[in-house]
């Protein structure tokens, strides 16, 4: 027979059973970490589609995955220790956003899947082998499209017929934008446009720059989207409307805040969309199986607003295609 200290004993451990069990599934929970670049003030709205995404394949947080998640809050020092504090938690997968955050954490795993949100141009920059083979522990989307620079200056060279000089705005330090000026130059070439080049090292720069585009007589503006445009695009906007510069920008975030006319893909459907490569991670696929995916639709936003403060008037056939007008 059991004593009754001995049968209380054996009963209270009976009763912890369910818990111990519980805090296992809570340990064995995926984990997606998330490795981001700037404030959430100014892309915040990206994360939150990327969590919707995720809402709709049926992931709760705390539920069935949990996230880690590291933002380099605009200083991209920051970015190689986030990344290895993601790896060494460890994570399941990474999410990154911009290429910055894609190439700190392939310098800390090469093992660990890592999705990219919109890299701009992921094999001359070293992410993965090809777009259809990956190869390796890295997968997602870019922004890349072979034609896009033509297409962007050629809605410039449709609202001002009379352009022969343009400028383009770009980060110096952001290797992965050299694809994008090259493609810009050619295609300034074939619309026989003159190119001038005002490339920037930070914020404190871009007055210098718009200076620089006024005295040169640039009739027009192509800034190139990435982490430093981006974060500052409502300053940029505010010095091209000034500068009476019409400009073209690559996101509709640029046009909403301002700016003229804006092309390219919709950034928070491809974030809604990364979702979709961490699912399948999650579920067995290997990075290197899963193509890198670009963009299939892109989205034309006219500013109206800024358009008449320029003194400017956009062409009827330009105001027929557009997907958004912005009043």
């Amino acid at each position: 027979m059991i004593r009754r200290r001995e049968f209380v004993t054996l009963l209270g451990g009976a009763a912890a059973w369910p818990l111990a069990a519980h805090a296992q599934q809570q340990a064995k929970l995926p984990r997606i970490g998330i490795l981001w670049p700037n404030p959430l003030t100014a892309s915040g709205h990206f994360l939150d589609a990327f969590r919707q995404g995720l809402s709709e394949l049926g992931y709760v947080e705390g539920k069935n995955m949990t996230i880690e998640f590291r933002s380099a809050d605009g200083r991209m020092e920051r970015l190689p220790d986030l990344a290895a504090e993601l790896v060494g938690l460890p994570v399941d997968v990474i999410q990154t956003a911009t290429s910055p955050t894609i190439r700190a954490a392939q310098q800390v795993t090469r093992t660990i899947p890592i999705v990219m949100g919109n890299s701009q141009d992921p094999v001359s920059e070293g992410f993965v082998a090809s777009l259809a083979r990956p190869g390796g522990n890295i997968t997602g989307q870019t922004l890349f499209s072979p034609d896009l620079a033509a297409k962007r200056l050629q809605f410039l060279k449709d609202t001002l017929p009379a352009l022969t000089r343009v400028a383009v705005l770009w980060n110096v330090d952001d290797p992965a934008l050299a694809l994008a000026l090259r493609e810009t130059v050619i295609a300034a070439n074939v619309l026989r446009l003159e190119f001038r080049s005002l490339g920037v090292r930070g914020a404190g720069e871009f007055e210098a720059a718009f200076r620089t585009a006024t005295q040169e007589n640039a009739g027009a503006l192509i800034v190139l989207e990435d982490n430093l445009s981006f974060r500052y695009r409502a300053e940029i906007a505010r010095l091209a409307n000034g500068s009476r510069l019409p400009a073209m920008y690559g996101l509709r975030d640029y046009a909403e805040a301002g700016g003229l006319i804006a092309y390219g893909p919709n950034l928070a459907q491809m974030y809604r969309r990364s979702a979709t490569y961490v699912d399948k991670i999650l579920k067995g696929a290997k990075p290197a199986d899963l193509p890198v995916e670009q963009p299939a639709r892109f989205e034309l936003l006219l500013n109206l607003k800024t358009a008449r403060a320029l003194g400017l008037e956009f062409p009827p056939a330009l105001l027929a295609v557009a997907d958004e007008v912005i009043e």
